[in-house]
């Protein structure tokens, strides 16, 4: 358990914010699942001040999801802190996030995300001028640094901290490694022992023992999760059981799979109209199917789908088809 502000998480595990995925559809499913803090995807802070009707969809929250983070992105002080003060005013979230890891160029060539890694004066700046404005507690996503020649984790944490930010998320890559090679789980333990804030661990995360062995090496407060939950809220489950009783649960079934994956397809549809949600949720039933014996041809499948009732259908006859499989080769056995 541990707090961010004055807001009370129930347990450690933290649900990251993935850009095209963290939409309240797929955060609730989560939540449900047993994540102690969901985040929001990052927005940007100029479309929220344009009042861009495609932002301010993405600003939407189910009140079932809270405590629930939501991130905001951009280079220039003042959009910045005027987003966060819309968001403070407008919005339900309980904890507003600034990114400061994405490695995405068109987001750092607008001094934005990750390009904050290289300066820990404008990191104080930004964060100081957000914190003034608004109620919510104010928080950072960050990676370790911009490459191996510049990092300043440390010092980049600490001016989060005397800016008067609630808690670091870190991830422990550089920019330049994008998502490939190892995360630095030392970096990470350098940053807890330098602040006395909460900072959440993130990467490489992902198994329950996975959470378990980066919270007792690092001393993090939390554990942040990304890919490894993508069609898999159960490891978002299994990883709190874990953690709370030492007792490794087991994988679903696929007919559990495929019904929760028809959950999530539903509330797609109710988020957005069900033209936008079944070529959105091609990817999410891919994750959902990924793993599991014989799924070559539906994966391949899912990606001619445009109807809830084609989809539906052709995740119920998998279904049957494995299980039919599985009943073949147990009356063989």
């Amino acid at each position: 358990m541990f707090k961010i502000g004055d807001i009370e998480l129930k347990n450690r595990i933290v649900l990251a914010p993935m850009a095209g995925v963290c939409n309240s559809a797929f955060r609730l499913t989560v939540k449900e699942f047993g994540a102690g803090l969901v985040c929001a995807e990052m927005v940007s802070d100029k479309a929220i001040l344009y009042n861009n009707a495609r932002t301010m969809g993405m600003l939407y929250i189910d009140e079932r999801e809270k405590p629930l983070s939501l991130q905001i992105f951009g280079g220039k002080k003042e959009t910045l802190v005027e987003a966060a003060r819309f968001v403070d005013k407008n919005t339900t979230a309980d904890i507003i996030d600034i990114n400061m890891g994405c490695p995405v160029p068109k987001i750092t060539k607008c001094d934005a995300g990750a390009k904050w890694l290289l300066d820990p004066n404008k990191i104080y700046d930004m964060v100081s001028a957000v914190v003034d404005v608004v109620e919510k507690p104010v928080t950072v996503k960050m990676r370790m640094g911009w490459d191996e020649d510049h990092i300043y984790a440390v010092e980049n944490a600490q001016a989060v901290e005397r800016a008067g930010g609630k808690a670091i998320a870190l991830h422990g890559r550089t920019r330049v490694q994008m998502y490939e090679g190892t995360a630095n789980w030392d970096i990470i333990k350098e940053v807890k022992q330098s602040v006395s804030i909460p900072v959440i661990g993130n990467g490489d995360v992902n198994t329950p023992q996975d959470a378990k062995r980066m919270l007792d090496e690092t001393g993090v407060d939390g554990v942040m999760i990304g890919r490894a939950a993508l069609g898999n809220p159960w490891m978002i489950y299994r990883t709190v059981k874990y953690l709370e009783t030492g007792e490794l649960m087991g994988e679903p079934g696929v007919r559990e799979k495929m019904e929760v994956c028809k959950l999530h397809l539903d509330r797609l549809i109710a988020l957005k109209n069900e033209n936008i949600a079944v070529r959105e949720m091609r990817k999410h039933a891919a994750w959902y199917l990924k793993g599991i014996r014989g799924n070559a041809k539906v994966r391949n499948d899912v990606n001619l789908m445009n109807t809830r009732e084609e989809f539906v259908t052709l995740l119920d006859e998998f279904v049957l088809e494995i299980e039919a499989k599985e009943k073949s080769a147990s009356l063989v056995g």
